[in-house]
């Protein structure tokens, strides 16, 4: 008995600012092996657009690969990995989970069972999509230590930056501001139980600053907001766009630091104690949060992937996480 369907689909780009949709052959799941339908994709928007117009750098094509990655950049390339489906093959302690996977935006597909991981039973497909977001903040948050009491302000109100901010609001007597150049995210920040502020309203003073917005102007407020001995913490993505400082005025006279963190490798801090798995487990079980729902802001079909991953390139359709819904794999036309 074939355990796979026959016709299952997957998005492709098929060169930069072009995506269709194509068949995807599936082999037979053999004995460790699981066989997953999908139910809902995530689009990691930042990352994703990005890919999309071709932005990646020719010296990073190595290191930006997905787990599950076909083709190569610019294109053609299947990229994504942010995955919720239901188990319909494999262990009979899998056979029938909710999983989440870092897999492409495809209807269905076959891994190992170690590539999928049990999500709760009270965390919802949609909010789910969430935890390989959430599994970078908290890798950041292991990078950045904030202390009892902290002053921390993250700037850059996107996916990234808003899940960094919500586990944050749960450290004790730490203050905690999200700042963003788009007014309108005043209300997620009041969701996700956090003080919010325009860039030129930010408080300064602050002990650590998270960055998120992927622009020059962002790091450099970020620099800005600091207090004497601060660090900044880049959790941004530029892919080929050049990043421009000013580092002349007090950058050296108080001692400032700027520190890079990926979530591609898990954090110095807990590398020799935890396993990537044991940091997806985590943000997994953080997700039964339901101030994270605020994150998730609109859903499509998946035969509308080619034209969202457009719009949201172009900035013309507004979201932080635009979730792909799936219902058994319609063809359309790309």
């Amino acid at each position: 008995m074939r355990w796979v369907p026959d016709d299952a689909q997957a998005f492709w780009l098929r060169a930069p600012g072009c995506g269709e949709i194509r068949p995807a052959a599936l082999p037979e799941p053999g004995p460790g092996d699981v066989a997953v339908r999908t139910l809902v994709s995530g689009i990691s928007r930042g990352t994703e657009t990005l890919v999309f117009r071709g932005g990646v750098p020719p010296g990073q094509y190595a290191a930006m690969r997905a787990p599950f990655q076909e083709g190569d950049f610019p294109g053609p390339v299947k990229y994504g990995y942010l995955n919720v489906g239901a188990v319909e093959h494999g262990p009979p302690e899998l056979r029938g989970r909710t999983v989440f996977c870092l897999y492409p935006h495809q209807t269905a597909y076959v891994v190992p069972a170690g590539a999928v991981t049990v999500v709760p039973d009270d965390v919802p497909p949609a909010r789910a999509v969430l935890a390989g977001t959430v599994e970078t903040a908290v890798n950041a948050l292991w990078d950045a230590a904030p202390l009892l009491g902290d002053r921390v302000t993250v700037v850059g109100a996107g996916m990234v930056g808003c899940c960094v901010a919500r586990l944050l609001s749960g450290f004790p007597a730490v203050q905690v501001a999200l700042v963003d150049v788009d007014a309108g995210r005043a209300d997620v920040a009041a969701a996700l139980g956090v003080e919010f502020a325009l860039p030129g309203d930010a408080a300064d003073g602050r002990d650590l600053v998270v960055h998120t917005s992927a622009t020059s102007a962002g790091l450099q407020r970020s620099l800005d907001l600091l207090a004497p001995e601060g660090t900044v913490i880049d959790l941004s993505w530029y892919g080929d766009a050049d990043v421009r400082l000013s580092l002349g005025g007090t950058f050296h006279s108080r001692r400032l630091a700027i520190r890079a963190s990926q979530v591609g490798a898990l954090s110095p801090a807990r590398s020799g104690r935890r396993t990537t798995a044991d940091r997806l487990e985590l943000a997994l079980d953080l997700l039964r949060d339901p101030a994270f729902d605020a994150l998730v802001t609109g859903q499509s079909r998946f035969d509308e992937l080619p034209d969202v991953m457009a719009r949201l390139a172009a900035g013309s359709l507004p979201a932080l996480c635009h979730t792909i819904a799936y219902d058994g794999g319609r063809s359309c036309s790309a």
